[in-house]
């Protein structure tokens, strides 16, 4: 797994998520306020993240709520524009999540030079946006055509607000994934954006793929981030980050100081 530090320049990496508030076509775009409110928004975000010291960053249309299994093309055009006109400010490796539609996250990585994406790209499930189908070959035909041999890719196996049909363990379905999908890196989550990661669960997929990283995917926090980081490869953090740990707020330039002063700690 040398290729995290040389991705992250770190070993057990923090991914700050940058939240980007709801865009044209979405239930809840302000369209008084238009691109340019988004685009300030996601700015003071991204900045905070950066100088507040974490390791990489995410950009994700997070509030394009209820979410699109496969989404609109003018959802990841305004992601390109407000990534584009953030890449000048940008000092860390980042990546792009494009919910939940792997093949525009992979447009979107192949726009921008985002290094990594984080998606739903393999399984089956049951979930509050209806049946959740996969196909992963498909999926990283894509990639390759697109020409992203080496974009990083993150499964998350254990998605938000779904459960997998099926009656296979977590664990083997860890162990499966690995081997006909080759993902780069599993993430594990709780049941929605914030909640925290069920430490069982995580413990028993690292175990059964040593050798693949594993990243805690949902409700880090400062307080649970050391035992969190005795068992996962890295994580992925947002909601903890923003004002009063709440998910719809916006991110606190503190939270993520006080966050990060942790991490460094742990990981000295």
């Amino acid at each position: 797994m040398n290729w995290i530090n040389e991705t992250f320049g770190t070993a057990k990496p923090i991914i700050a998520m940058c939240h980007f508030a709801a865009l044209p076509g979405d239930p809840y775009y302000d369209e008084k306020g238009g691109m340019e409110k988004i685009v300030e928004r996601a700015r003071k975000e991204f900045l905070d993240l950066q100088e507040g010291g974490v390791d990489a960053v995410m950009f994700s249309n997070e509030f394009s709520l209820p979410y699109l299994r496969k989404v609109n093309p003018e959802t990841t055009a305004a992601m390109a524009r407000i990534i584009g006109e953030l890449k000048p400010e940008i000092k860390i490796p980042f990546g792009v999540n494009v919910l939940w539609d792997p093949y525009a996250c992979m447009d979107l990585a192949a726009a921008t030079g985002a290094k990594f994406i984080r998606e739903i790209m393999s399984g089956v499930y049951a979930s509050d946006y209806g049946l959740w189908d996969t196909n992963t070959g498909e999926i990283v035909r894509h990639q390759m055509k697109l020409g992203l041999k080496d974009l990083k890719r993150l499964f998350n196996i254990v998605p938000e607000a779904s459960s997998a049909l099926g009656t296979r363990d977590i664990a083997s379905i860890a162990k499966t994934t690995v081997f006909n999908c080759k993902p780069d890196i599993i993430c594990v989550s709780g049941m929605t954006a914030g909640s925290s990661t069920d430490m069982n669960v995580l413990e028993r997929v690292k175990e059964s793929i040593p050798d693949t990283a594993v990243f805690a995917n949902t409700g880090c926090k400062a307080e649970t981030i050391e035992k969190i980081l005795k068992v996962a490869d890295g994580c992925v953090v947002g909601t903890t980050f923003k004002k009063d740990g709440k998910f719809e707020n916006q991110v606190e330039p503190d939270r993520v100081k006080k966050f990060m002063e942790e991490v460094y700690r742990v990981r000295a």
